[in-house]
């Protein structure tokens, strides 16, 4: 039987940018355009011409896409023509071949927000899809508040829809605006709106996450017949969100009914990159993934329980979902002070290292983890400085060179314009064979701005590391935690650092002591002596 055709509009670039605390750059906003195209969405919502000068700069330079570059909007304003409302013509100005306007549907707003009689605001909407058809654009209707406006008043609501059809709108959006509709209702409406005589290949849903149910409510309207779905990636959006196309795209690609009864554009070959896009945008925005998301998040096929981690051995699919590879994640066996050898084996197989059951290191390797978390360590999370732990126990880890010493200063003076500044510098002593090194770097970043003693003995430490500078020169830091594991007069710093390389491998590393700088300086040396194991460096 043919499966029918869902189709994805990405709506990251102009509802996303709405997130508190987000602002595209335009170059960014390119790239991320780009990765939208290669996943295989179907539309991408460039942002809103007019409204601001990075999106107006956008639709100038927009990347040519097999996806449909779509404009935003909103209808004609009452008292003129469509002809000669300067808002809507700059949209159009964008040049896009696909234009969304936003409207109201719920009798509420149009009397009360925007102060006009119902009849006026379907003269809107109809002479407004009107003049977009008459252009040759492609027009899709985003009706606003749709699920509120069709409990206040179905007959309005539908109205609505109908105006945009009549005059030539290709899709009619349902918009839960305010995000507080669930899945039955959803379903309910969006049935109700086909049997009223909406054609459901002419029906979006666009949803927000105030319920936290935003991916549900997108596949409820589904299996009621909607063929479109908006969202964004990463679940972007104004206060919780909109609906993730992260986890929507997968669900629909590898989840049964879905699976089985609709096709997108989305290849699975494409699909194996959401991981990396997912990541690049938490990159672009300097934000920290975040570790549960669905499918691509680094704790989603992660099995911690050693009851778990032994099934896992024996059959992936005892606790997982669906192979993390088909999404580009990967499985992860957590270490820690609950560990079994189970998850021990299997997490040092994954780090290529082979041990046989019963061999004598194993519980060693137990051992020292347990007494090492009773000090503050958490291998939880760090799994590189786990597998470092482990390949010295197994007398596998080579010998790359020692820190003989490091030492960092702080110093707080006033500049020239007699404000108080601070500058850290570090200085990183290292033997590499019988030569010793030493490598000097301030925490002075390209704007001027101290960025602080642990970043000065980042930079230091890999400054000059000989022959094995070209494996360490595309690390960077991504995020730095550090959290106080006792109190009082015992109290021990633990700091996590996560680092990233440029094949986009991310990778943890735990330091722990009293002194803040030296359990950052043991979480640092962890990540570079990790990044040479993995790239396979020849220690002495």
């Amino acid at each position: 039987m043919a499966k029918d055709r869902l189709y994805l509009y990405d709506t990251t670039l102009r509802d996303g940018q709405q997130t508190q605390g987000v602002q595209f750059s335009t170059p960014e906003k390119i790239r991320i355009a780009e990765a939208l195209d290669r996943l295989g969405v179907d539309y991408i919502e460039g942002g809103w011409p007019g409204a601001n000068p990075t999106d107006s700069a956008f639709f100038e330079t927009a990347p040519n896409t097999r996806a449909t570059m779509t404009a935003f909007g909103m209808t004609k304003r009452a008292g003129r023509s469509a002809e000669n409302d300067e808002v809507l013509a700059g949209v159009l100005n964008a040049g896009t071949s696909a234009v969304c306007l936003v409207g109201k549907s719920h009798v509420f707003h149009v009397e009360t927000a925007l102060g006009i009689s119902l009849e006026e605001n379907l003269d809107n909407l109809s002479k407004s899809f009107a003049h977009l058809t008459a252009q040759g654009r492609e027009a899709l209707y985003d009706a606003e508040h749709f699920f509120d406006g069709y409990r206040a008043d179905p007959g309005y609501a539908l109205d609505c829809l109908r105006a945009a059809l009549d005059a030539g709108a290709r899709w009619v959006v349902l918009c839960d605006t305010n995000g507080g509709t669930l899945p039955d209702d959803i379903r309910r409406v969006t049935e109700a709106v086909i049997a009223a005589g909406i054609p459901g290949d002419r029906l979006g849903i666009h949803t927000h996450n105030d319920t936290e149910t935003a991916v549900a409510d997108s596949l409820a309207a589904v299996e009621a017949g909607a063929r479109q779905i908006q969202g964004t990636l990463n679940g972007l959006g104004e206060r919780c969100g909109n609906a993730n196309l992260t986890t929507l795209i997968p669900t629909l690609l590898l989840k049964e009914p879905y699976a089985s009864r609709y096709e997108t554009g989305v290849a699975p070959e494409a699909l194996e990159g959401l991981t990396r896009i997912s990541r690049m945008l938490d990159d672009i925005l300097n934000r920290v993934p975040h570790r549960q998301a669905p499918y691509v998040g680094a704790s989603a096929f992660a099995h911690k329980a050693g009851l778990h981690a032994s099934a896992i051995l024996k059959d992936p699919t005892t606790y997982e979902h669906v192979d993390p590879a088909t999404v580009g994640n990967a499985r992860i066996v957590p270490m820690s002070n609950q560990a079994g050898q189970s998850n021990l084996r299997r997490r040092l197989a994954e780090a290529g290292l082979e041990v046989a059951s019963g061999d004598a290191a194993l519980p060693r390797i137990l051992d020292e983890i347990k007494a090492r978390e009773d000090q503050g360590y958490s291998y939880d999370t760090a799994q590189a400085s786990f597998e470092l732990l482990a390949r010295r126990i197994l007398g596998r880890m080579p010998r790359f060179f020692e820190v003989k010493r490091y030492k960092v200063t702080v110093e707080r003076r006033k500049n020239k314009y007699d404000r108080m500044v601070s500058l850290s510098e570090a200085v990183v002593v290292v033997k590499i064979g019988d030569q010793k090194m030493l490598s000097v770097s301030e925490s002075m970043d390209e704007t001027g701005s101290d960025r602080g003693p642990v970043n000065a003995l980042a930079k230091a430490l890999a400054k000059d590391l000989g022959p094995y500078q070209s494996y360490i020169d595309d690390i960077r830091l991504v995020d730095f935690k550090v959290r106080i594991t006792q109190g009082g007069t015992e109290a021990v710093t633990r700091v996590i650092i996560d680092s990233e390389d440029g094949q986009g491998r991310r990778w943890s590393t735990v330091g722990v002591s009293a002194n803040i700088v030296d359990a950052s300086f043991e979480a640092l040396l962890d990540a570079v002596m990790w990044k040479l194991v993995r790239d396979g460096a020849m220690g002495s």
